[in-house]
């Protein structure tokens, strides 16, 4: 039978797990990696030898950013101002992993490119904004105008589109697989070559 310390040696001679940071935009991320000898993604994402939350805290206070663990039951991050999206994405940043924008106003804005994965971005007004190619996986969009806007080619797989505002939009190649399209507003919707694999269509408006 194993003494004590023998057992202690082994435990610590285990492998520690490695703590998962998400950062609201990848600028953090990269500078958070660097403050706590950890290794940035390359997106808002980085990886910690040690959870160390007082370390945690202190670098996200100089860098005045938010952080969340990975996985947790909570992902959103505090609200992040339209502004502050536009300065942001307007410098080169496309990742806003976990962002909140719940009612912000985006309308006719250019977001090309961005990655949204997981945002919150129920009521926000979207409309006539330009999304092409954007990354929008499991993305909260319930109640959000997005009449007009530009979504071809955007990824929306697992994304909540309850009671929102498609009249207008242009989906066509676009991913809307396992989505909820639950009440939602398709009328002159551009839907040419979409993905609509596993997707629900209860009391959805469709011409």
């Amino acid at each position: 039978m194993k003494n004590k310390s023998s057992i202690a040696l082994m435990n610590w001679l285990q492998p520690k797990p490695e703590t998962v940071l998400l950062c609201d935009s990848s600028a953090a991320a990269s500078e958070m990696a660097f403050m706590l000898n950890g290794e940035w993604d390359g997106c808002n994402s980085l990886v910690i030898p040690k959870c160390d939350k007082v370390a945690i805290e202190a670098a996200a206070r100089l860098l005045e950013t938010s952080w969340c663990y990975q996985n947790t039951c909570e992902p959103i991050l505090i609200r992040l101002e339209a502004d502050e999206l536009l300065r942001r994405y307007a410098i080169g940043d496309r990742f806003f992993i976990n962002a909140n924008l719940r009612c912000a106003q985006l309308s006719q804005l250019c977001l090309e490119n961005i990655d949204l994965n997981l945002a919150n971005l129920s009521d926000t007004n979207l409309s006539k904004a330009n999304l092409m190619v954007a990354q929008m996986q499991s993305a909260n969009l319930s109640g959000s105008n997005l009449s007009k806007s530009q979504l071809v080619r955007a990824n929306l797989s697992g994304a909540n589109l309850s009671d929102a505002n498609l009249r207008g939009a242009d989906l066509s190649y676009a991913d809307l697989s396992n989505i909820c399209l639950t009440g939602a507003d398709l009328r002159g919707a551009n839907l040419a070559r979409t993905d609509l694999r596993k997707t629900s269509l209860d009391g959805a408006i469709v011409e």
